[in-house]
């Protein structure tokens, strides 16, 4: 039976890039303690999101950045750890960047990047949002761990389950999902948290629906709205960490045909088109809606 034994990441993003590097060392060396072959990151858990945690991706040290990933990468190397690294990708003079995953080997290099597809745009209340400081990203990412193929996504990309079926098109196994739902300011009421609801349940939907697993992580800056967890293919959630709490959630990822799979039967039809469970009748009776 294949298995991944993954370290779901939490801590608070920082608009100081160093620190943010401190923090990803510090829990790449204990996921290593504690046998993990990948750790996974939040979103933009080096750079700090642009007109969240920092004012804007004009801010950002584009060198200290550059000299952050790489001793990542080193420690990577030296681990033998996988690694999942939420930034900012800088992009060529007239675009503004993207916000991205780096996909990190064992053996400390940048195999893929995931750029996020669904930046948030205007809402009426902060015009632009994620449009006004990145370029989204136009494809997939999809690499393969210990013969386990894995997929990337990033936040806003949770509300299109297009992606989903896409990504389970190409035999996905795993959804590594990173988030920054923190340090937001909640236009309704503060007492009401949608986030800690819909998050968890949207993401339970989309294991269940399309039977893989997903880490989906966060930053525990204040107010983080919910801390990270761990999904599997039946929808069941494994294991969830505190909020406002840095640390990590160690989740053995097993590849199982035992997991309950509601709509397996029929998946693969509907994803082709054919949206009933076959067996079609020819009756009058069928054809016509008015009839009692």
């Amino acid at each position: 039976m294949k298995s991944l034994r993954v370290a779901t990441c939490q801590f608070s993003v920082e608009a100081d890039i160093s620190h943010n590097c401190r923090e990803t060392m510090r829990l790449m060396r204990k996921a290593h303690e504690d046998g993990a072959d990948i750790a996974h990151f939040s979103e933009c858990a080096l750079s700090g999101y642009a007109g969240v945690d920092i004012q804007d991706s004009d801010s950002i040290d584009w060198e200290k950045l550059t000299l952050a990933t790489q001793d990542i990468m080193a420690l990577a190397k030296e681990l033998k750890l996988w690694v999942l690294l939420g930034s900012t990708h800088r992009l060529s003079d007239g675009h503004m960047p993207h916000n991205s995953v780096y996909v990190i080997d064992s053996g400390g290099r940048i195999v893929n990047r995931y750029d996020k597809r669904f930046c948030t745009g205007v809402d009426g209340r902060k015009p632009k949002l994620d449009l006004k400081y990145y370029s989204p990203g136009n494809r997939s990412c999809v690499f393969k761990i210990k013969g386990i193929t894995c997929g990337v996504l990033i936040c806003y990309d949770y509300r299109f389950p297009e992606l989903y079926r896409d990504l389970k098109r190409e035999k996905v196994q795993i959804i590594f999902q990173s988030f920054h739902n923190a340090r937001a300011t909640v236009v309704a009421d503060e007492k009401y948290n949608i986030w800690k609801t819909i998050v968890p349940s949207t993401m339970s939907c989309r294991a269940a629906e399309n039977h893989f697993w997903v880490s989906a992580n966060n930053s525990t800056a204040r107010p983080s709205r919910w801390g990270s967890f761990a999904v599997r293919p039946d929808g069941l959630i494994t294991g969830q960490l505190a909020i406002h709490r840095s640390g990590i959630l160690i989740s053995d990822m097993e590849i199982r045909t035992d997991f309950f799979d509601a709509p397996g039967p029929w998946r693969e039809s509907a994803m082709n088109g054919q949206l009933h469970s076959g067996c079609v009748v020819e009756d009058p009776r069928s054809a016509d809606v008015t009839c009692l």
